[in-house]
């Protein structure tokens, strides 16, 4: 069988082609500037709405690469809460989310620190405050001590994709990866973000969580890229939807001598489709935000704000008394009043063919 890279003596002096990565690099390094000015010009609630979105967005899909499907609600109000982000209708959030959501949040806000063993080893409590990974009990906030497969497959018929580093040599090898995550200044931190997530991988320091972490360090380094803690674009969400070549590029990659020209190369095209997704979601927060610029005098209680902030970020199905008394806890009376209400201030309208069981929608509105 081929040798993994990391057998091989200065495995970690990575090289790449410039000139097969220059273009989508630079296609990347312009749509990131764009975004960001795109967002400059949308104020600050925008802003601030753009990232809440973007940080639920990439908790949740980087738990679902790993198969854990996590509350939307429940995260969104669990970041919303830590960076003081007023929105109505906060649920309680379980203390795995909050681990998760605390990982991500120390991540990309505070972007600027170095990392630091101890600083990983916080996050890893952080994702497992139990001791355990579903059933089995695991070595947390510490690097392992067992030898790790990366195995699918049956029993009795697994496959192994990838035999990790030594547990012995876990530490010399994590101690030279944070030397040069805290000091190698000379390589652009979007490349940076690429070659720190492949390296971490490949070393696999923890019992179990490494994917997470991983991805949690690449958002470490855009946010340094781009000077600030503001997200609008989420990597995870991209990743989660090309995951079949995700694992793919790895698995090749890792029998490498040293060469990870193929593994920069996903990430960049994977990174800017990540920023081309968000253009379409931009253009849905500018309209949210417009509506909210034209009728910050309109009178609209709490549960309307929620109702009508559901139905701007994508609300399923048809928005009937029934279900904005079940969403707001209310009887369907006070629902039912709810919904005339808006629809005399001309914000929601009744959808044609209703029937007993009325349909209705936001009004389409045009800023003058």
């Amino acid at each position: 069988m081929a040798k993994y890279i990391y057998e091989h003596s200065n495995w970690s002096d990575f090289s790449w082609q410039d000139k097969a990565i220059n273009v989508v690099f630079g296609q990347v390094r312009h749509l990131q500037g764009k975004i960001i000015g795109q967002m400059n010009a949308l104020g600050f609630s925008a802003k601030e709405e753009a990232t809440l979105s973007t940080l639920t967005l990439d908790v949740v899909k980087s738990s679902e690469i790993e198969g854990e499907l996590l509350n939307y609600d429940q995260v969104r109000s669990s970041i919303a809460r830590r960076l003081g982000i007023n929105t109505a209708g906060l649920v309680p959030s379980s203390r795995h989310i909050e681990g998760v959501v605390e990982m991500m949040l120390d991540a990309t806000q505070r972007y600027p620190l170095p990392l630091t063993e101890t600083r990983l080893f916080g996050w890893h409590a952080a994702l497992f405050p139990t001791g355990y990974s579903g059933p089995y009990a695991i070595e947390v906030g510490r690097y392992r001590t067992r030898e790790i497969q990366v195995v699918s497959g049956a029993m009795g018929k697994e496959k192994v994709h990838y035999e990790a580093v030594k547990p012995e040599l876990v530490k010399t090898e994590m101690d030279k990866f944070l030397d040069w995550f805290n000091h190698e200044n000379d390589i652009d931190p979007v490349l940076k973000a690429a070659i720190a997530h492949f390296w971490f991988i490949i070393i696999h320091p923890f019992d179990d969580g490494n994917g997470r972490i991983g991805r949690a360090i690449t958002d470490l380094l855009l946010a340094r890229a781009e000077g600030s803690g503001e997200r609008f674009y989420s990597m995870s969400s991209q990743i989660l939807a090309e995951r079949k070549r995700y694992y793919e590029v790895l698995q090749k990659v890792q029998h490498s001598t040293g060469d990870i020209t193929e593994w920069i190369d996903w990430f960049l095209h994977c990174l800017k489709n990540a920023l081309l997704a968000t253009e379409n979601t931009t253009q849905k927060i500018v309209h949210k935000a417009e509506f909210w610029k034209l009728h910050e005098h309109t009178a609209i209680n709490e549960r309307q704000r929620l109702m009508l902030n559901k139905l701007f970020d994508g609300f399923e199905g048809k928005l009937q008394t029934s279900k904005w008394a079940k969403i707001t806890k209310t009887s369907t009376d006070t629902a039912l009043r709810d919904i005339k209400d808006l629809v005399e201030k001309g914000i929601l309208e009744q959808t044609p063919g209703g029937g007993r069981n009325a349909n209705y929608e936001l009004v389409d509105f045009k800023i003058d």
